[in-house]
């Protein structure tokens, strides 16, 4: 999947949960989910919920904790994409 592609899925996922709508707006892959976007931890959950649910893949909850930027969040995507 292409980066662009996937930075825009994330941004869908997201938005529901982002308390900072500039940020969301101006989101890129340095992008962090917690002191940019302001979601909370509760929250960050939900969204990984909604990742493995969109690009129906699990993750574990190593690759949880470290979901923490975008651009981890792609990286650990793109990672269990593969192993499909």
């Amino acid at each position: 999947m292409k980066k662009e592609a996937l930075i825009a899925q994330l941004k869908d996922i997201v938005q529901p949960y982002v308390q900072n709508e500039e940020a969301l707006e101006n989101l890129t892959e340095n992008t962090d989910f917690i002191s940019d976007l302001k979601i909370n931890s509760a929250n960050l959950v939900d969204v990984v919920l909604d990742v493995e649910e969109v690009f129906d893949i699990e993750i574990d909850n190593d690759a949880m904790e470290k979901m923490l930027t975008v651009k981890a969040a792609m990286e650990i995507i793109s990672a269990k994409l593969a192993e499909k």
